[in-house]
C-alpha cells in the first residue's frame, strides 16, 4: 500500500517476479476493501498517506483481527524517532526509502518464513489446548474447561435477555454393563452416548462429559419447552439405541434432569445451574429412570425454588439402595 505510482510499481514488479500472490492500495480505505475478501499473509505500506495513514491502518489491524498479519513499513521518513515510533507501534519491519529491491525481498522472505512459524505455533497450541479440554473417549469436553464457558454464556443471557438450560443425564443401571460385560464394552458404551449427544446438538451448544457415566449439556437461547423436547429426543435416541461391539450387545436407558436460568436473577452462576440440574437428575432416578425432570429456578425475591415435574415415559421403580444417587 502507497500513495506513490511508481514505488508501487516497483514493488509490486519485485513481489510478482517472485512468484507471490500480489494486490495494490493507494489509501487506507482502499485496504479495508481488499480484506474484506481477502487475508493476506504480509501488508507492506507507507507511512505517510492522506486520509487514513499508515499507522492507523496498522493499530486496527492490530485491535480488530483475530488472525495474525505481518506488517512492513515502508517509508521516506529514514529518522531515528519515526522507526522507533513504526515499530513500537506493532510493525514487524521498517524500510527506509529510496530501497534495494534485492533488500526488499530478502526481508520479505524473512517476514514470511517468521509467520510460518508463528501459524505452526498457533495450531500447535490449539491441537494442546484441544487435548486438554476433549475427553478422548467421548469426544466431549471434559469438566476442568467448561465453567469459565458456562459463565460467559450465563452473563451474555442476561445481557440480552435469553435463557441458558443446563441439561445432566446419567445412565440408568450401568453398572450392568462392567458387571455383565467386560470393560472395554463399557468404554464403547460411553463412547457411543458421547457421539450421540454430539450429533443431538447445535454448534452453538455444548456437550460435556461430567464423571464416569454421567454427562452434562449447555443449551444455549433456549426456553423451557425447547429443553423439553430436546431431553425427550436425547432419551428417546438413547433408549432406542442398540449398543453392540462384537459379540457385546445391550440396551440401555437414561435419567435427564434440567434447569434454566432467568435472565432477571442476578444470583444464580454456573455451578449452582448445574447443581440445579443435577437435582432435577436425582428426581428423575427417584422416580424410577427413565424419564425426564425440571427444577424452575425462582429468583430470590419470589421464593428459594421450586421443583416441576415433566413426566416422561414411566417405568416400574427400584427400590433405592443408596441415599444420595444410583446407577
Amino acid at each position: 500500500m502507497d500513495d506513490d505510482p511508481d514505488s508501487l510499481e516497483i514493488i509490486g514488479e519485485a513481489l510478482s517476479w517472485e512468484g507471490y500472490n500480489v494486490r495494490k492500495a493507494s489509501s487506507g480505505e482502499e485496504v479495508y476493501t481488499l480484506l474484506e475478501a481477502w487475508q493476506p499473509d504480509l501488508i507492506l505500506m507507507d507511512v505517510n498517506m492522506p486520509g487514513m495513514n499508515g499507522m492507523n491502518v496498522l493499530q486496527d489491524l492490530r485491535r480488530e483481527r483475530e488472525s495474525y498479519v505481518s506488517v512492513m513499513f515502508i517509508s521516506g521518513s529514514t529518522g531515528t524517532e519515526a522507526v522507533i515510533q513504526g515499530l513500537d507501534s506493532g510493525a514487524d519491519d521498517y524500510i527506509p526509502k529510496p530501497f534495494d529491491p534485492l533488500e526488499l525481498l530478502a526481508r520479505v522472505r524473512t517476514q514470511l518464513r517468521i509467520k510460518d512459524l508463528n501459524d505452526q505455533l498457533r495450531e500447535a497450541n490449539g491441537k494442546l489446548k484441544e487435548l486438554i479440554e476433549i475427553d478422548d473417549l467421548t469426544g466431549l469436553f471434559n469438566m476442568r474447561s467448561v465453567y469459565h464457558r458456562l459463565e460467559s454464556e450465563i452473563e451474555r443471557g442476561r445481557r440480552f435477555g435469553r435463557q441458558i438450560c443446563i441439561v445432566m443425564m446419567d445412565m440408568d443401571n450401568f453398572k450392568l454393563v462392567n458387571d455383565g460385560h467386560d470393560h472395554l464394552f463399557g468404554s464403547h458404551v460411553l463412547s457411543e452416548v458421547g457421539k450421540i449427544i454430539r450429533q443431538s446438538i447445535r454448534s452453538i451448544d455444548l456437550g460435556a462429559r461430567y464423571g464416569g457415566d454421567e454427562y452434562l449439556v449447555m443449551l444455549t437461547e433456549t426456553a423451557k419447552d425447547g429443553a423439553l423436547q430436546f431431553c425427550e429426543r436425547l432419551r428417546e435416541s438413547i433408549a432406542n439405541y442398540d449398543f453392540k461391539n462384537d459379540r457385546d450387545q445391550i440396551r440401555l436407558t437414561a435419567s435427564i434432569g434440567f434447569a434454566i436460568t432467568n435472565p432477571k436473577d442476578k444470583t444464580i452462576d454456573a455451578r449452582g445451574l448445574v447443581r440445579t440440574a443435577d437435582h432435577a437428575l436425582y428426581e428423575a432416578k427417584r422416580s424410577g429412570r427413565n424419564c425426564v425432570k425440571y427444577i424452575e429456578i425462582q429468583p430470590p425475591e419470589e421464593g428459594s425454588g421450586q421443583i416441576i415435574n415433566v413426566e416422561g415415559p414411566s417405568i416400574p421403580a427400584v427400590p433405592l439402595t443408596r441415599k444420595k444417587r444410583v446407577g
